[in-house]
């Protein structure tokens, strides 16, 4: 199915969810930073690079109507110096030659198997397909905490998004020429990052919770490498990137409640959702539905 012929399977992978919570820290509120203060969220990807694929695959419940396609591949990565995976979900009964792709950046702590079980995503996305969406791809890189952005270490998870998981999904027929990119915590600001960077290629991004912070002082411990290296990678206060279109979803008790409201202001997020809910995979699974409807349509 994809990356270096990995198996696939179809089964529902994340009908199960994971006990445990994304992995992401949130951070402390103080009245310096609405948004938290040190103890920050989190969530890296990590890069698949040339090599051969160790592929794993998980069976699990049928999906009503046809359980989705799941494929996992390891593989080195030469952009973040480190094996890494990636987990590709697609609709049942789609072919895959010209299904365009949606990016799913994970949480500190988590990584691509567990993102797709964490958020149901293999449920998610059939159903969302079966409500009259037209089919697309939903595809998980694997991560460290690298904030999505590249490090001081030469850990460059954007350059293995670019340099290598795009073109390998290239060669087993997708569409990457345009893309959409969801992702929570870390992997929201991640999401939010990439479009702002590369609107060339993203047409839409929906951010569930996105770890953002007015200052550096207040950022999560190891988001960035200084000073300098926040700045050039805020997005507070940036305008939208060109020809992408924005959802943001945020609970009221969550402590980035209040950058994520004003981030949606910023980039003029066509689609926000802000009702009860805290900085939990609860209220992420609870917006999913709607973020894949989003970026689904945008992508038609």
């Amino acid at each position: 199915m994809l990356l270096a012929a990995p198996a696939t399977v179809a089964g529902a992978v994340g009908g199960a969810l994971l006990a445990r919570s994304s992995g992401d820290t949130v951070p402390r509120p103080s009245a310096a930073s609405p948004a938290g203060g040190r103890a920050g969220d989190a969530g890296g990807v990590s890069a698949p690079a040339v090599g051969t694929a160790t592929p794993t695959v998980d069976a699990a419940a049928p999906v009503p109507g046809g359980p989705p396609a799941v494929s996992r591949t390891t593989f080195p990565s030469a952009a973040r110096g480190r094996t890494v995976s990636v987990t590709v979900v697609s609709p049942a009964g789609a072919a895959v030659d010209g299904l365009p792709v949606c990016l799913v950046l994970h949480g500190r702590g988590d990584d691509a198997r567990h993102a797709v079980t964490l958020l149901g995503l293999d449920t998610a996305l059939a159903d969302t397909v079966r409500a009259g969406v037209p089919p697309f791809t939903v595809v998980a890189v694997d991560g460290g905490e690298t904030y999505w952005h590249p490090r001081a270490s030469g850990d460059d998870p954007e350059r293995m998004i670019l340099g290598e998981v795009l073109p390998r999904l290239a060669d087993q027929g997708l569409r990457t020429s345009r893309l959409a990119v969801i992702g929570w915590s870390m992997g929201g600001y991640g999401a939010l990052l990439f479009a702002r960077r590369h609107p060339d290629l993203v047409v839409a991004v929906a951010a569930s919770s996105p770890a953002l912070w007015r200052a550096y002082g207040a950022s999560a411990p190891g988001a960035f490498d200084s000073a300098a290296d926040f700045t050039a990678h805020r997005i507070l206060g940036e305008p939208p990137a060109p020809g992408v279109a924005y959802r943001i979803d945020c609970g009221q008790r969550d402590p980035f409640y209040a950058v994520s409201r004003q981030v949606a202001d910023d980039l003029a997020a066509v689609a926000r959702g802000f009702g009860p809910g805290g900085h939990d995979p609860a209220y992420w699974r609870a917006v999913t539905p709607a973020q894949l409807a989003f970026v689904g349509r945008a992508l038609e």
